[in-house]
């Protein structure tokens, strides 16, 4: 979920000029020696904010960091997003910070998200709550049960998408795996089902999600303020829900079917229904970005290599010709396991399109990581995006090349960080494989590439 703000302290950059809690001045009286070399821009408030946010929207975003590690190394000072910053693209570096905890590192995001997001949201919190509600969130997403159902769900939305497909009419994939993804995860989070009440909460998101890219600026008729009004009435729909279940609790206990009820099992009292309800709608975020573009992404990559898409189509034609013979359904295994080529194209995938860019902390004290000083107060940008498309770590890392996958086990290294790392690890990184993997297999085995059905 963290790429997902990144992005979008990206678009809204311009626009936090707040106040930064440590003066101007005091930035020089630290230890300079230590302190990475690199620039802190001419501006005060701004500093290189501008350059990063032209170089994210061209077309090699990582121009930014990679001219400037050529110059200082790779951990360099900066000033982006209001606050001086230590940016990192060395992998060694990002994987303490990764897995460093609140005593040492804290999330660090713009004005406006923090309101969105609110106090109690787990991409904010700290400490034992933010490991407890990660845990239950991330065991539920590794349940049978919850396997089984988001592959049946995912198959059919899949299906009766492609279904309305005419050969006359363009279709924009991203659009068409959002609508899916979006209705899976809420499906996954509070059991609602297309209808009428799912399209409510999806308008209120699209007005809540909008104010990630504002000023943070909250008065009536501004951006922000139509987002947080969106947000309390998804709020007030998923707390009704939660009450249905607290009801339904009384008749039928210790029923899992979704993450409300993972939560509702914990029988905290830090997790009131507030939290979970304005939680619920943090964790929908995913639906709306990371697995459609994800999904876009590899569709793209396979469409400029033929070769991939052959191995990728033979591999899933054959499984399917199997499940067929059989007369056996697809299982979360069969996606997941049995197709490994289709596997390596979504890790190449990961790799080239970095989904999650970086991830943003703030450091609670001085901290030194490999000789490198990042001061109290400064925020720390762990780049993934560089080291990714390091050509040091990867062979013609700009090429689109899924068997560097193969019998490789780079993916546990450190070199490798998709989905973030440490204790916010995302807990749907196998959920989005899952979605990946179903739509690809539908995809290549019921379409040519003249858009013909197979």
């Amino acid at each position: 979920m963290e790429f997902v703000l990144i992005l979008v302290v990206t678009a809204a950059a311009i626009f936090c000029l707040w106040k930064m809690r440590n003066g101007w001045n005091s930035i020089n009286s630290r230890k300079s020696s230590q302190i990475p070399l690199g620039s802190l821009g001419i501006w005060p408030f701004v500093g290189e904010t501008i350059h990063f946010i032209s170089s994210a929207y061209s077309d090699r975003p990582e121009s930014f960091v990679d001219k400037r590690r050529r110059t200082h190394g790779k951990v360099f000072k900066s000033h982006l997003f209001g606050s001086p910053t230590i940016v990192s693209s060395d992998a060694e570096v990002s994987k303490i910070i990764l897995q460093s905890d609140a005593r040492t590192f804290i999330p660090s995001y713009p004005k406006s998200l923090m309101e969105l997001m609110g106090k109690s949201s787990i991409l904010v919190i700290n400490g034992s709550l933010q490991r407890r509600i990660h845990g239950l969130i991330g065991s539920f997403f590794k349940s049978p049960s919850l396997k089984s159902q988001i592959t049946a769900d995912m198959e059919r939305y899949v299906m009766e998408s492609m279904g309305t497909w005419r050969e006359d009419c363009p279709i924009y994939i991203q659009d068409e795996a959002k609508n899916i993804a979006f209705q899976v995860l809420v499906k996954a989070l509070i059991s609602l089902d297309p209808g009428e009440e799912m399209e409510l909460i999806k308008k209120y998101f699209q007005e809540f999600i909008a104010g990630l890219m504002s000023i943070p600026i909250n008065f009536p008729g501004t951006q922000l303020y139509r987002s947080l009004q969106a947000k309390r009435k998804m709020v007030k729909i998923i707390d009704g829900i939660i009450q249905g279940k607290r009801d339904c609790r009384s008749i039928n206990p210790g029923i899992t079917k979704d993450i409300v009820d993972a939560l509702l099992n914990d029988n905290s009292e830090y997790l009131t229904d507030e939290l979970i309800a304005e939680n619920m709608i943090d964790l929908m975020i995913p639906g709306e970005d990371s697995v459609p573009v994800l999904v876009t992404l590899a569709i793209k990559y396979l469409s400029d290599c033929p070769a991939a898409l052959a191995q990728l189509t033979e591999e899933n034609m054959k499984l399917k010709r199997l499940k067929e013979k059989l007369k056996e359904p697809f299982s979360w295994n069969d996606y997941v396991s049995s197709l490994p080529f289709t596997q390596t194209v979504i890790t190449e995938t990961l790799r080239m399109g970095n989904i999650i860019t970086g991830v943003m902390r703030k450091a609670m004290k001085d901290v030194e990581i490999k000789g490198h000083l990042i001061p109290k107060g400064w925020c720390v940008f762990a780049y993934f995006r560089s080291v990714h498309l390091d050509d040091k770590l990867y062979d013609f890392p700009y090429q689109f090349n899924p068997w560097r996958w193969q019998d490789n086990k780079e993916m546990s290294n450190a070199n490798f960080t998709p989905f973030g790392g440490g204790q916010r690890l995302c807990p749907g990184l196998d959920l989005a494989r899952l979605e990946t993997s179903i739509f690809l297999h539908h995809f290549v085995t019921h379409f040519r590439e003249t858009d013909e059905p197979m």
